[in-house]
């Protein structure tokens, strides 16, 4: 695997024809292991140190476990699962106002604005395991609209740390509430849990479904009843 020069002079993965892989490329920059999105933006993981740490930590489990980490299988994945940990939790180093930046736009709109089926994927902080399904988020405008494509950024600062999706489901509300500042917010969150699907009950089919609601969410009830019906209910269209 060849190798070329990317920004601020890092070593950039290449393939045998000395194009850039697709997908994204891990750099290590001023001893800070940085990985490379698919649309080209770049999130700090960790620092080298961290991650060797980190590394020793995984590879000491794989000994608890009974495995050897030195056989073939196994050389690389003390230093995968520290990368992979690393891009999981990536949303501690996020925040809400970051993530939305300048894309608030003066608007004199003030219906229910809804992006639903928002994929997400997350780490119950109980054990690990991951929890998955998709959040509904709705608010009512109070002079400015928010860019849409910032709502899934908004969960995924959330979704990328250790969670328990009660308190994941507060804090994206309570994030867009201070941001956007509208007349209300509403959101729910409906998820699979691993550690209840792997280990304990072993339940395949059960979904966690918990809501939060800001301002006329929760003090109108029409308002707080077309929100629920959006976000559980086919699309108005039929579909």
């Amino acid at each position: 695997m060849a190798k070329g020069t990317g920004r601020n002079g890092a070593t950039r993965g290449r393939s045998d024809k000395g194009t850039i892989r697709a997908g994204r490329a891990d750099e290590r920059v001023a001893g800070r292991i940085e990985v490379r999105t698919r649309d080209d933006t770049t999130l700090v993981a960790g620092d080298a140190a961290r991650g060797a740490e980190l590394e020793a930590t995984v590879r000491r489990q794989l000994e608890l476990l009974g495995e050897d980490p030195k056989r073939e299988g196994l050389i690389k994945t003390p230093a995968r699962v520290a990368k992979s940990l690393s891009w999981l939790t990536r949303g501690y180093g996020l925040d809400a106002a970051q993530v939305i930046g300048d894309a608030l736009f003066e608007e004199s709109h003030e219906n229910m604005v809804m992006v639903r089926d928002i994929e997400l994927y997350s780490l119950c902080e109980h054990h690990l395991l991951p929890f998955f399904g998709r959040a509904h988020i709705a608010y009512i405008p109070r002079g400015r609209i928010v860019g849409l494509s910032k709502l899934p950024r908004v969960v995924e600062v959330f979704a990328r740390r250790l969670q328990v999706q009660e308190r994941m489901t507060e804090q994206i509300a309570t994030a867009i509430e201070e941001v956007l500042e509208p007349h209300g917010v509403g959101v729910v969150i409906e998820a699979q849990h691993l550690c209840m699907m792997m280990r304990g009950v072993e339940k395949q089919n059960s979904k966690t479904i918990t809501s939060a609601l800001r301002g006329t969410f929760r003090g109108d009830a029409k308002t707080r009843d077309e929100f629920f019906r959006l976000a559980s209910g086919p699309w108005p269209s039929g579909r």
